[in-house]
Parts: structure tokens; C-alpha cells; sequence
């Protein structure tokens, strides 16, 4: 059986390249990057010239990087790590109703132990309601974490709006996670505090994420003692994964112009599909960033959509792959308001790597379940 993975968005393939990278450097650089020793002061330059090279491609310090296990890790160090740093100032936080659960997990956690929570409303075209942030706003809140691209609809946020919001509340911090954001829209760290991403969204290795933090922005550590290259993030540096990071980002940034050619006419060719079967709604805006398109079927609930394809051999997802399962969607459930067709959504997500010929004998498979589940 042909099989045809459209769930990009959760996960990619590792590029050959980084993968090289990573084995020679696994290789070569093995020792630990905190010895003395000459084979220690090597993995430390290894380390260091990585840094070098993400803060070059995203122009940022090289010392305004944190690396982490993964963005999870990095979204709950800059939530938790900014509140806990700003608590005597604050303990009011917002966020959306979009956020992964890395984020909105920390929030239940902070909430639990004092702090107040808002959550901005949604515009229908899955943007943050710039009004409404502006009425939440207030002296105390010492943080707003919004994610840049939603990982269920592809809605891309307006980082820049937010943060000219943000600026006129000395208190207030501005967190984006920006992992479905790297490798798809441009991005400019200059607006945010703190912003994460992970290397496994862009063609690079699972385990290994990276935390911005610009300058001069304090966080309380969740790991505390052992040496690295913070204070603010304990543990020995991974060379290897830190060199295969830089490459994953460079080579999302080098390829970007094509891979989003490809990626659009895809989406194009999906949107012209749908717009012809009235049992289908497209959740995803216009605008949406074309590596995610949402949608739903009438009368077929998302998890036996993805359980039906799955049979035939295609790949989706039922919201984000970190999600509570057989729950409606929050996102869909923000921009639709009707917990029917929630229930019903799914997610596609592309690549450069999907060909026509993939997405002809998808849309064949999906016509015929349609068909077959009045």
C-alpha cells in the first residue's frame, strides 16, 4: 500500500544533511563541552560556533540563546521563568484560546499557584482581537504569551501589533512560541522578549530546541545546578545536537523561496478541490500560512476521518499531536463557535515533499470515504 503522510506540522522527516552533520560531530566532538581538556575545549567551540551561526541566521546575540530539550521545554521556561522573575511586580498573565499545550499547561500551572489568567478573544479569522488585548492590558500583568502561526488552523498572528500593545506596560514581558512560525513566514525576533522554536518542525532532530531571550530579560531557572552556556539553563551542552540545529536552520532559511512555492501551490490545489463539496468547511483563513489547512466534513467526526484515512494508508492529524484526544478543537472551536464542527476537524499539513501525485490520490481516497459515510 502507497502510503502519504500529510502531517508535517507535528513532524518531519531529518534532512541528510543535518543528519551528517550530527554523526560527525557525535564522531568527533563526544567529549563534554565543560572539560578542561583539549577534547573538551573542541565540544565547546562546536557548541559555541553553533550559537554563532543560529544567532547569525535569526540576528539575534549569540548570548540571547538558550538551548533546550525542545520547545515544550523552552515554552514552559520563559512562562513559568517569566512569572516566577516578576511575581513582586504582577501575577496577572493573558494568552489565547490557540496556545499548545506546553504553553497553556503552564498557565494551569501558575493559575494553580496564584496567578490570573486572560485569555484574548479570537477574531473569526483566528487573529487575536487587538481591542480586546488592549482592554486586558493593565499595570500588573507581567506577561502575554501568544503563539506567531497556529499550529491547527496556520492563523498567523500580528506579532508586531501585539508588541506595540505590550510596549506601553513596563511590567509586561511578550512571549511567542514560534515553533510552527520558523521554516514557514519570516521572522524577526526584534518585537519579543522571549520566543521558542524546535529543530524537528524544520527538517532537523527531535530533543533539541532553542529559547530567545533578549537581553537584559531576567528568568528563574526550572534546572538548577551543573554548568552550561547560561545560568538560566543548567545541564552539559549537547554538541551534536547543536551543530545539527544550526544546520536544520539553515537549511529551512537557504531553500525558503522554493519550498514555499511548492507548499502554496499545494494548498491551492486542496482549497480548489473543497470548494466544490458542500459537506466540507475549510477552518483555516486565507491567510492562513499554506503548510496548514483545517477543515471538517459534516456528519464525520475528526478522529474517524483520521482513522478511515489512516486505513488507506494517509496521514493527518486531529488537532495538534500533543492535544487531549475525542475533544473538541479549541481553535476550531474559537473561530467557529459550533462544538459540531470542532468535533469534526482535522488537519492537514504539507511540505516541499508531498507531491502532486499525493495529494491526487488523497483527495481520490477522501471523495470515496465522503461518499461511502452518509
Amino acid at each position: 500500500m502507497q502510503t502519504i503522510y500529510l502531517d508535517y506540522a507535528a513532524d518531519t522527516p531529518p534532512d541528510e544533511r543535518v543528519l551528517t552533520v550530527y554523526a560527525e560531530t557525535a564522531s568527533q566532538c563526544f567529549a563534554n563541552p565543560n572539560s578542561a581538556h583539549s577534547a573538551g575545549l573542541a565540544a565547546k567551540q562546536t557548541v559555541d560556533s553553533a550559537l554563532s551561526k543560529i544567532a547569525e541566521l535569526l540576528h539575534i546575540a549569540p548570548e540571547e540563546i538558550i538551548l533546550t530539550s525542545g520547545a515544550s521545554e523552552a515554552n514552559n521556561l520563559a512562562v513559568k521563568g517569566l512569572a516566577f522573575a516578576n511575581r513582586r511586580r504582577g501575577k496577572h498573565i493573558i494568552s489565547t484560546f490557540l496556545e499548545h499545550s506546553s504553553v497553556s499547561g503552564a498557565l494551569t500551572f501558575l493559575q494553580e499557584q496564584g496567578w490570573e489568567i486572560d485569555l484574548v478573544n479570537i477574531r473569526p479569522d483566528g487573529t487575536v482581537d487587538l481591542d480586546h488585548l488592549k482592554s486586558l492590558l493593565r499595570d500588573d500583568t507581567v506577561l502575554c504569551a501568544v503563539c506567531a502561526v497556529d499550529s491547527e488552523l496556520g492563523t498567523v498572528q500580528p506579532v508586531k501589533a501585539i508588541a506595540e500593545l505590550v510596549k506601553s506596560y513596563p511590567n509586561c514581558r511578550l512571549h511567542i512560541d514560534a515553533t510552527q512560525a520558523v521554516g514557514k513566514i519570516p521572522i524577526d525576533l526584534s518585537d519579543t522578549d522571549t520566543a521558542c522554536f524546535a529543530p524537528h518542525k524544520f527538517y532537523g532532530l527531535k530533543g533539541s530546541g532553542v529559547l530567545y531571550k533578549k537581553k537584559g530579560i531576567v528568568l528563574e531557572p526550572l534546572i538548577h545546578g551543573g554548568a552550561s552556556t547560561t545560568i538560566y539553563r543548567s545541564g552539559t551542552p549537547d554538541a551534536p545536537a547543536a551543530a545539527a540545529l544550526a544546520s536544520a536552520l539553515h537549511f529551512s532559511l537557504e531553500g525558503y523561496d522554493e519550498r514555499q512555492r511548492k507548499v502554496q501551490y499545494l494548498n491551492q490545489m486542496l482549497r480548489e478541490h473543497f470548494s466544490h463539496c458542500d459537506r466540507i468547511r475549510i477552518n483555516s483563513p486565507e491567510n492562513a500560512v499554506p503548510h496548514i489547512l483545517n477543515l471538517s466534513v459534516r456528519g464525520i467526526k475528526g478522529e474517524e476521518m483520521r482513522r478511515l484515512l489512516d486505513a488507506e494508508g494517509i496521514y493527518v492529524s486531529v488537532k495538534s499531536a500533543c492535544s487531549v484526544p475525542n475533544t473538541p478543537s479549541r481553535a476550531v472551536m474559537a473561530v467557529s463557535h459550533d462544538r459540531k464542527n470542532a468535533l469534526s476537524s482535522w488537519r492537514i499539513s504539507l511540505s516541499h515533499l508531498v507531491t502532486e501525485e499525493n495529494i491526487e490520490r488523497f483527495l481520490e481516497v477522501l471523495d470515496t470515504i465522503i461518499s461511502e459515510e452518509k
